[in-house]
């Protein structure tokens, strides 16, 4: 047999399947926003800081900074990105200041203009003890030392903020990232000229994205677990919808593979499932059919093949047998009728019974050569088999309704064993026929509690059917002759009920055409015969006969 790989459902493969790429998905998300986040704010606040110094470098052009309506769009550009504008005329007067804390703007201003805003690396070369850069003047005339003693008296200690790094540097314009080293929050600084001389300021916080983006992540993987949850129940839904019809479509190719051939697809899906499903329906019609063909030409081979082997055997083996058969009846009948013709009795009485006997020799002969004719035709093999799926317990059913009044005339109990149906794989007629010579025969031999009894018995491929009667079991000498034509257990009681010794010979020969199993055997109360059929559809061996099984 061959060994089958552990394998999981649909179902299960499409749930793993959905979860996965939920989980993955969630995974990417959080990847993508802890990765790329910060570049990403920053970049769209360089691109408001450009956006709005090309707003005032208009408005300087057009001598519009002043204006009033100028001051509304700064307004609106302050407040929707968050960005803090000061602009200075030459003489250093604030034109406008729009921000959350004017002073610092103003101080970032002149510490721009003065150019006191050391980088970091400088802040650190200081702090540690350097004064290589105090002694120098700036543009506006005074030395870093003396604007850090100014901001210092005026309440403001120098070198708050330090340049962490120049993002660009053009003629007209300077972009920085500054670092407030007091409460370590980063700023986005644009500052430089405009065309009519006045000086700018823009300013816009680098909030801590990296707090942010690790606050989102942890928010996506609360929420991300929830829906992974959700898609779970929802994905094993929608996989048990999806996946029934393959299911039912795989329990009928099983059964199929076993040669069952009564299930049919009857699902209502709309899918290429209905298609597959209509599919096998006429793949398993087609089957069956072409398996009962199969079959039927199959027997007809076997029998081909043996019937040149056995065919003038038989034929002598025939001629024989009816000639001793034939000797005592056609002895009775000459007799009898040579003495009606020489009127040995008068009697009328005599007369009759003359003719009584007469007449029941002429009928047993005639029942016996048909059913000679019968076996001459099985052994011969001029009898077509055809292989036929049906249910054996049905048939006998049928046939105990039709035969009920052998069993009454001869004062019979007949039971038979409730079962569901079993179908198999057999010539309905040639089996009917095996059942009717086993069930007359019981029913003629029947005594004691004169019972009859018939049961079944499944085993793997094949169903055994048994008929038991009571009465005396057969000789043991006799148990290998049984099957043999012509051959009497109890010779006068046979002649009794007309018995021919045929019956059991027809059974032999259905049964060896059928190529299966039969046989008798012996009770301290009775005797079973038996027979069995094919239940899985497989082909018997071909080159053995069977041959009876007698138990005592």
């Amino acid at each position: 047999m061959e060994k089958r790989t552990m394998r999981f459902s649909l179902r299960t493969q499409f749930t793993l399947i959905i979860v996965a790429l939920l989980a993955g998905m969630m995974l990417v998300s959080m990847l993508v926003n802890r990765t790329f986040l910060e570049d990403y704010y920053r970049t769209q606040k360089i691109t408001a800081l450009k956006k709005c110094r090309e707003r005032l470098v208009e408005a300087a052009g057009r001598d519009e900074i002043s204006s009033d309506d100028f001051d509304v769009e700064l307004v609106k550009i302050n407040n929707k990105d968050n960005i803090g504008i000061i602009v200075m005329n030459q003489d250093s007067m604030t034109i406008k200041c729009y921000g959350p804390d004017a002073d610092t703007m103003q101080r970032r201003m002149w510490d721009n203009l003065l150019d006191l805003t050391p980088t970091k690396e400088e802040l650190d070369a200081y702090a540690a003890g350097s004064d290589q850069a105090e002694g120098e003047e700036d543009p506006a005339g005074s030395t870093k030392e003396e604007a850090r003693e100014f901001w210092r008296k005026n309440g403001m200690d120098a070198y708050d903020f330090c340049v962490l790094e120049t993002v660009e540097d053009k003629d007209n314009y300077v972009l920085n990232v500054i670092l407030d080293r007091k409460t370590a929050q980063q700023s986005l600084e644009m500052w430089g000229s405009l065309e009519d001389g006045s000086y700018f300021l823009l300013r816009a916080p680098l909030e801590s994205v990296h707090n942010s983006s690790s606050l989102a992540n942890s928010f996506f993987l609360r929420v991300g677990l929830v829906i992974t949850a959700i898609g779970a129940v929802m994905a094993m839904i929608l996989a048990g919808t999806v996946t029934r019809p393959i299911r039912e479509l795989t329990e009928i190719s099983t059964r199929m593979k076993k040669l069952d051939f009564s299930a049919k697809y009857e699902g209502t899906s709309r899918t290429e499932i209905a298609d597959l499903g209509q599919n096998i329906n006429e793949l398993s019609e087609t089957l069956e059919q072409t398996i009962s063909e199969l079959k039927a030409a199959n027997n007809e081979l076997r029998r081909d093949i043996r019937r040149k082997e056995e065919v003038e055997a038989m034929r002598q083996d025939f001629l024989a047998s009816v000639t001793h058969e034939l000797k005592t009846p056609l002895a009775l009948i000459q007799g009898y009728a040579e003495g009606l013709q020489e009127g040995i009795s008068d009697d009328p009485e005599s007369r009759d019974y003359y003719c009584e006997v007469i007449v029941d020799e002429a009928g047993k002969m005639n029942r016996m050569v048909q059913k000679l004719l019968t076996l001459n035709q099985l052994e011969f093999g001029n009898n077509a088999v055809t292989m036929e799926h049906f249910d054996i317990t049905e048939l006998i059913r049928n046939y105990l309704s039709r035969a009920a009044l052998l069993a009454e005339q001869n004062g019979i109990t007949v039971s038979m064993q409730e079962t569901g149906p079993i179908m198999v794989w057999a010539d309905e007629f040639l089996v009917e026929e095996v059942f009717a010579n086993y069930y007359s025969n019981a029913c003629n031999h029947a005594a004691g509690d004169k019972v009859v009894d018939i049961s079944f018995e499944e085993k793997e491929d094949t169903v055994r059917v048994s008929v038991f009667n009571t009465g005396s079991p057969i000789p043991s000498g006799s148990l290998p002759h049984l099957w043999e034509k012509f051959y009497k257990v109890d010779k006068a009681r046979t002649r009794a009920y007309g018995g021919s010794g045929v019956g059991l010979s027809i059974v032999r020969a259905i049964m060896n055409l059928l190529h299966q199993e039969y046989g008798v055997i012996n009770y301290d109360n009775g005797v079973k015969f038996w027979f069995e059929l094919d239940t899985s559809g497989a082909d018997p061996r071909p080159d053995e006969s069977n041959t009876p099984e007698n138990e005592v």
